[in-house]
């Protein structure tokens, strides 16, 4: 494995993540490096094909490990159709009590604002912002390791809306992503911490958000991934 988030989604990294990881390796001497734009599309490629459905928990807590609240959710994906397609469900932890759902069609919108007052939004799930129509590579860190793995970092830009991203240099995988402020500012950052073997594939199944500054972060943990 190159990096937490190798052969997994860029999940979501948000968890509408879970590929394998096709990357190469970075341009050999007198090869053109990719542009920012190229980068995007090669982390949307990694995204699965065939249609998935991840079921696990979402976990508020306080930065000393107290838990303020805990969700479990579904997520589907299916790319085989036109358009495709992301369905997220959220529900009482242990319960078929369903809090709130939601259906994603690309290209269209994505709702607004973060998931049951916890620090996840919606797009982190859905990585909306790897479709977004303007991408450049960050002036400041151009060159930055993320778990000891070099990475190009990218600024993807919706009008107002920016999000800065890792991603690997050898592998293409997304490793990090910030969402920052007008005044460019790092306000969120979703990063993986844990791997784990799902019918002999590798996937993030730990992610971590936080809301800088906050005092807490929630905990995104993937517990079972299948083909539908």
């Amino acid at each position: 494995m190159t990096g937490f988030l190798r052969n997994g989604l860029a999940v979501a990294v948000g968890l509408a993540c879970v590929a394998v990881a096709r990357g190469g390796e970075a341009p050999a001497a007198g090869e053109s490096a990719p542009t920012a734009p190229a980068i995007l599309a090669r982390c949307r490629a990694m995204l699965p094909v065939k249609p998935l459905a991840l079921e696990g928990a979402i976990v508020l807590r306080t930065r000393k490990g107290f838990v303020q609240g805990e969700y479990d959710f579904t997520l589907t994906m299916d790319r085989t159709k036109t358009p495709s397609r992301v369905a997220l469900e959220f529900r009482e932890q242990g319960t078929s009590n369903v809090l709130e759902r939601v259906e994603v069609f690309r290209p269209g919108k994505v709702p607004e604002g973060k998931i049951l007052k916890t620090d996840v939004a919606w797009q982190d799930l859905t990585l909306d912002f790897l479709w977004w129509p303007e991408a450049e590579f960050d002036p400041e860190p151009e060159q930055e390791s993320v778990h000891g793995q070099k990475c190009d970092v990218v600024l993807a830009k919706n009008g107002t809306e920016t999000v800065r991203l890792w991603t690997d240099r050898k592998t293409g995988c997304l490793m990090q992503a910030e969402t920052l402020s007008p005044k460019g500012n790092a306000v969120r950052r979703l990063w993986g911490t844990r791997i784990k073997k799902f019918d002999g594939r590798w996937m993030p199944n730990v992610l971590e958000v936080e809301t800088l500054g906050s005092g807490h972060r929630t905990k995104i943990r993937i517990d079972n991934v299948k083909e539908l």
